[in-house]
């Protein structure tokens, strides 16, 4: 099978340079289009050159239908607004997309699953592999631990992170919840400030942090009297969701249209 053909988009940004150099280092894949916004000063430039991995004859283009036209999958960890768009665009061009974008509001999203009656669209609030088998732990702990237990998330980003908590912590949220069996939004802590009272029983709190360069640490806290369980993970290196970006377009490519997360191409809901 000839290599798959791959569109980044957001290509001058941390993430979407990270992405171009993922594409150009796994067997399969090959870069033909990158888009940024209009008016960027990346424009024009090659998006291999950008990436530090050598000229590949790719220029960075604004007009994001013609850049999809050309491939099989788009790779997209922009901003919600600009997720939507570019589902719309892949949909219409009939390729895959591939979203890592995090920030969304409640209800956000939900063009997406319009756009994946037409296309596969993989989705996930973290795309390493190590935090989706962290989410089906913590799944299983919550199923096995009652509400003896509390479960706090903890989070930490570097400070030019924009949303709170982050989206890798909302999957691990929702794995617990789903775990026990209830509603996230209905029993999620986001804050805590003052005179709050006492725990509630069952709620899942989340603890966000802020500061200097680290790109990615969580924690799921299981406490009870006496004992306490954590689950933790730790990024290294912003280039493992970017991989894994890759590795889910590669298996959406022999999926039909549909709604997919990382839990599907890893095969953690077998």
């Amino acid at each position: 099978m000839s290599d798959m053909r791959l569109v980044v988009v957001g290509a001058a940004g941390r993430m979407g340079r990270a992405l171009v150099r993922a594409v150009t280092e796994t067997p399969g894949a090959v870069l033909v289009a990158a888009v940024e916004r209009d008016g960027s000063d990346s424009l024009d430039r090659d998006a291999g050159e950008l990436a530090g991995v050598g000229p590949l004859g790719v220029a960075i283009t604004a007009d994001a239908a013609a850049a999809f036209g050309k491939g099989e999958a788009v790779l997209d960890f922009t901003a919600p607004q600009a997720s939507l768009q570019f589902a719309a665009l892949a949909a219409r061009a009939g390729i895959a997309h591939i979203i890592g974008t995090t920030g969304w509001a409640a209800g956000e999203d939900a063009p997406l699953h319009e756009a994946a009656r037409s296309v596969a669209l993989v989705k996930s609030g973290n795309m390493s592999l190590g935090v989706n088998l962290l989410a089906a732990l913590v799944k299983k702990a919550a199923r096995a631990l009652d509400e003896d237990f509390d479960i706090e998330v903890l989070e930490m980003h570097h400070k030019h992170k924009v949303d709170a908590p982050s989206g890798t912590a909302l999957l691990l949220g929702q794995a617990a919840a789903d775990g026990r069996d209830i509603d996230l939004e209905a029993r999620s802590v986001r804050s805590r400030d003052g005179i709050t009272g006492a725990r509630t029983a069952g709620d899942i709190g989340f603890a966000t942090l802020r500061g200097g360069s680290v790109i990615g640490e969580h924690s799921v806290i299981f406490a009870g009297e006496g004992e306490r369980i954590e689950l933790i993970h730790r990024a290294e290196d912003r280039q493992l969701f970017a991989k894994g970006a890759v590795k889910a377009a590669l298996w959406a490519r022999k999926q039909g249209p549909g709604f997919y997360s990382m839990a599907d191409v890893l095969g953690l809901n077998d």
